[in-house]
């Protein structure tokens, strides 16, 4: 992997992560949405989510960048 985003990308990739973390926890604690398979799916990809993001910001690339397509930051 080539790094492919600067110091701005990176930043708002973590707080995103973070965000998205903290919203599947969120759902995981508040027990939202009611308890279905959907929620574990739901909450399964809010987590992965946040990680991938997370993961994206500490090794400076993103996955739509590699596939050729131009994000604005």
């Amino acid at each position: 992997m080539k790094t492919n985003i600067d110091t701005r990308g990176r930043i708002a990739r973590a707080i995103t992560g973070v965000l998205t973390l903290c919203a599947g926890v969120a759902c995981l604690v508040y027990e939202w949405p009611a308890p279905t398979t959907w929620r574990w799916m739901l909450i399964g990809a809010l987590v992965l989510g946040g990680l991938f993001q997370l993961f994206e910001a500490k090794k400076a690339w993103c996955v739509v960048r590699a596939c050729g397509l131009k994000t604005p930051m």
